[in-house]
């Protein structure tokens, strides 16, 4: 099967919402965490800032971009015309 123009096209936005979205997680996941120290200023609801992410900020920005990736997926497939179809 050949890839037409309008194949790529849809792979590309798909890698870059995928980029996109890996870049924000490792953000919360990791530089949060090793900047800790230093972000601990800001408080939250009186929690500091990495405390917080860690038991609460990260999960939910976790849903966000569960929830955010599903329905720009959705968007897209139907976009393209390569959405699934109930039946």
């Amino acid at each position: 099967m050949e890839l037409t123009e309008r194949h790529r096209e849809y792979w590309q936005k798909n890698l870059r919402i995928t980029a996109i979205l890996m870049a924000i997680w490792f953000v919360v996941t990791y530089v949060v965490g090793y900047f800790a120290t230093a972000i601990n200023q800001i408080t939250i609801f009186g929690w500091p800032l990495a405390f917080y992410m860690g038991a609460q900020g990260a999960l939910v920005i976790y849903v966000l971009i569960i929830f955010y990736y599903a329905r720009y997926m959705n968007r897209l497939d139907q976009e393209y015309d390569v959405a699934e179809r109930g039946e």
